[in-house]
């Protein structure tokens, strides 16, 4: 199949194309945030994926490239924590040198990020790293973990970026209301003053088990409105189709700032990903009940151009628009797949 043509034709039933992959390459996590992964109570555990179950390096990269042929150009490697995956610089490697891939990036709770970790990647050919940090409050932060860690660990984790080569470091944070929300000035002051960009999320009902409810949503309107009146902001428009992130600049020319508005202002109708399990199931939506099998054709023989055929099948019916449907109906489904099997 030629990349260019598959670029242009790939679309979904709405006309999204394909353009950007998230990979998971492990369903384990050593935070229990409570918005993604609520610790064990009451004596239950996780059943995480046995590790025959879980996609080799030789197997996503295969899938990667099966992707990119359908017009993928931009992967994200995640978790759970892909940081606890060993050796995952020799993936970033594989991926890194292969044609079509134009931006590979991680997303990372920095916990492990250490100087050997991130020059290991830098040098791999990992250019571009995202770190989750919801608060510079300790107390805070160690309740949001769930293990009780502090943040301390975190920053010094972003200072290992910084120091083997990257720049423009991305911090997530989502935001609750009632717990992390007036901490987002001194957040987002702290890493412009870095030359990094933290990217604001409004707290959203991903999985079931984080008892989301409305009331806790804290909308990137009245984010943006606190930032703005600490440290004055204009609009950015967006780099790219599929780009969830609203832009703001910061006026003195020191940077931006980004929201992503998943609960009050969907963006279901520019939304071109898909969702790779480590387990190596496709889902078309981060709020999708079920995922389609890629792993057993993908161990039983089938051919590039068959598991092409399959993903071309699912994504040119796919409807998905979740976040659309959840503002209409004003309530959340209880039947999603949990953010830690595929990576949020």
């Amino acid at each position: 199949m030629d990349h260019t043509q598959a670029k242009e034709t790939l679309r979904d039933l709405f006309g999204r194309p394909l353009a950007d992959l998230r990979v998971s390459v492990t369903d384990r996590c050593n935070f229990r945030c409570t918005y993604c992964m609520p610790a064990e109570i009451y004596g239950e555990r996780y059943q995480f994926l046995p590790r025959e179950q879980v996609l080799s390096y030789e197997e996503i990269a295969r899938l990667v490239k099966i992707f990119v042929n359908l017009g993928v150009s931009r992967v994200r490697l995640t978790g759970g924590e892909p940081l606890l995956r060993q050796d995952l610089e020799i993936l970033v490697a594989m991926l890194a040198g292969m044609e079509g891939v134009d931006d590979l990036s991680l997303t990372t709770n920095g916990y492990l990020l250490d100087d050997h970790q991130a020059q290991a990647l830098r040098d791999a050919g990992l250019r571009r790293i995202t770190v989750s940090l919801d608060t510079l409050d300790d107390a805070v932060f160690r309740q949001m973990n769930g293990r009780g860690f502090s943040t301390q660990r975190v920053l010094d984790g972003i200072r290992a970026a910084e120091e083997a080569g990257f720049r423009n470091i991305k911090i997530n944070a989502v935001v609750k209301k009632g717990v992390n929300d007036l901490t987002v000035v001194d957040l987002a002051r702290y890493f412009k003053d870095r030359g990094h960009t933290v990217r604001f999320i409004e707290y959203m009902d991903v999985g079931n088990r984080n008892g989301w409810k409305m009331e806790h949503v804290v909308s990137s309107r009245e984010i943006i409105h606190r930032l703005n009146e600490e440290m004055p902001l204009e609009p950015v428009i967006k780099a790219f189709l599929g780009e969830v992130a609203d832009r703001y600049r910061y006026l003195d020319g020191q940077g931006e700032v980004g929201v992503i508005s998943s609960v009050t202002e969907p963006f279901c109708g520019d939304c071109t990903r898909a969702r790779i399990s480590a387990d190596g199931r496709i889902y078309t939506c981060l709020f999708a009940s079920e995922g389609h099998d890629l792993k057993t054709p993908l161990r039983n023989g089938a051919s590039d151009g068959d598991i092409e055929a399959i993903v071309s099948g699912i994504w040119q019916v796919r409807t998905d628009r979740y976040s659309e449907e959840r503002t209409a109906l004003s309530g959340a489904r209880n039947d999603k797949v949990e953010m830690y099997h595929i990576g949020g």
